[in-house]
């Protein structure tokens, strides 16, 4: 690999030495690879979460790109450490259902357990396996060693239930999978669950319901005035639920979780 890229998601935050630390054992392996951040503040240990963010933005990396996925409750236990292998990636990361959403999307994954210990730093704790095993072992794959040498396929993996809505006439019923650092609820419901629905009627009388509130679907935040609700298509392929402005999920008192429903208004 040419100045490979590494990419590290975490639940770290960013007061502390965690990610630089596993940068720092990078550096050491293979000073060429680039070592970037996607982000290291995931809500502490939501795995879920960290799936949904992995997927809304793995596919806008090069190719090649390694991606260590730090988002662990399971650290020091006999949990394994995967290493998935897609046609254009490659991920590390624990197996605990991180990976789910990209296992999803890439059906020619080759996913393997790790039982090579021969790539671990060797002076190793209990507690930080991002720093003593999966930052070295994407330091390997940064240098070529391919992913054969670290262990057996794996047949089983944990993943994490992905919530699929469901559709009943010209309704649809789903729920917020991820709130983001505005205040934006982003929902299950994706892009193509919405223009189904449309091709039935007009944009302008579809709306989703939330807590008790309806919302209408609009093409931007700026359709509505400050300070208003508004659901819009996200970058990310979902039905987003926003406020111009402020944070839905306060004037919502909504999260992760609860239930949504898309539907064609009554006339």
């Amino acid at each position: 690999m040419d100045r490979p890229i590494i990419a590290f998601l975490t639940d770290f935050g960013d007061q502390d030495f965690f990610t630089a630390a596993m940068k720092g054992v990078v550096a050491q392996i293979n000073p060429e690879a680039r070592t970037m951040d996607i982000t290291n503040k995931i809500p502490h240990f939501d795995v879920t979460a960290a799936a949904f963010i992995l997927k809304a933005s793995y596919r806008y990396f090069p190719s090649d790109t390694i991606f260590v996925v730090v988002v662990d409750p399971g650290v020091g236990t006999s949990r394994r450490i995967l290493i998935a292998e897609s046609t254009d990636y490659y991920f590390v990361a624990p197996d605990n259902g991180v990976l789910s959403w990209v296992i999803k999307e890439n059906k020619e994954m080759t996913i393997r357990e790790v039982s090579s210990e021969h790539y671990f730093i060797p002076r190793k704790g209990r507690t930080f396996e991002g720093r003593d095993k999966m930052a070295p072992l994407a330091a390997w794959i940064s240098r070529g060693v391919y992913t054969e040498n670290f262990g057996p396929i794996a047949n089983d993996y944990k993943q994490v239930i992905i919530d699929i809505p469901e559709r009943e006439g010209n309704q649809i019923w789903g729920r917020i999978i991820y709130q983001d650092g505005f205040g934006n609820l982003i929902t299950n419901i994706s892009e193509r669950d919405y223009l189904e629905l449309a091709k039935r009627t007009e944009e302008s009388s579809i709306l989703i319901s939330l807590n008790q509130r309806e919302i209408p679907i609009r093409q931007s935040y700026h359709s509505v005035e400050k300070g208003e609700l508004v659901a819009i298509l996200s970058g990310q392929g979902f039905v987003e639920i926003a406020k111009r402005e402020g944070s839905a999920a306060e004037e919502t008192k909504s999260k992760p979780g609860d239930p949504v429903m898309l539907a064609v208004k009554d006339r």
